[in-house]
């Protein structure tokens, strides 16, 4: 069941599975391999987290995105990634210094390539390297639990042909403020970087109206 729940969860966080595709217990079954009753632990977990809807007598759908969730899990990772980077820059030593230099030459190759996949993947692991460098890299898992329903705007934001290229730019930001000792610009360069998403939710929100959907108003 926990791989099947992992494997589900990330094609739902990926957008390979959109809000509204519906979900064949017997089918993902086979696939797997295994009775229905694993899949179905999967579903209910996956439910009780806010991904799938489960609609008795009807079937099971990938749960559209809730604005009020994305705002949440915003506020949360403003409040504690913005005082990371900060603990960061005073931390960082000079292996950190050749680490985070690294990560950003990799972030750019994958931009160029147009490789959103390894692009997401670069992107996750330099804020997960800032934890580490802050002293508290579990909280980083913290933050991924908490934002797992803002990542799914943040791959549709890709999609967008000027925001991989931005997102380059605005770590490019972060890493030299770090890279610098500067705690200050670091906590600032990443709470730009962090309000980038919540600047064009509306917008893209109007562009997928069928994949939003406001808290209540169902």
């Amino acid at each position: 069941m926990p791989q099947i729940y992992a494997e589900l969860l990330g094609q739902v966080v990926s957008m390979k599975l959109q809000p509204g595709a519906a979900l064949s217990e017997s089918r993902i079954a086979e696939s797997y391999g295994v009775s229905r009753t694993p899949v179905r632990e999967a579903f209910k977990r996956l439910a009780e987290d806010g991904f799938l809807d489960v609609i008795p007598q009807v079937g099971t759908f990938v749960a559209r995105i809730e604005l009020q969730a994305i705002r949440d899990a915003h506020f949360v990772r403003e409040t504690l990634e913005c005082r990371i980077a900060a603990l960061a820059a005073q931390n960082i030593d000079a292996d950190g210094r050749r680490e985070l230099a690294r990560n950003i030459r990799e972030l750019a190759a994958a931009q160029v390539a147009g490789d959103r996949a390894a692009h997401f993947m670069a992107d996750e692991a330099m804020h997960a390297m800032l934890a580490r460098f802050a002293g508290h890299r579990d909280v980083w898992q913290l933050i991924r639990i908490a934002k797992a329903q803002l990542d799914r705007v943040r791959q549709l934001a890709l999609t967008h042909p000027r925001r991989p290229r931005e997102t380059v730019r605005e770590h490019r930001a972060i890493a030299d403020r770090v890279a610098a000792g500067d705690a200050a610009g670091a906590a600032e360069a990443m709470r730009e970087h962090l309000a980038t998403v919540i600047d064009v939710l509306e917008d893209i929100a109007g562009r997928h109206p069928q994949y939003f959907v406001e808290r209540g108003s169902e």
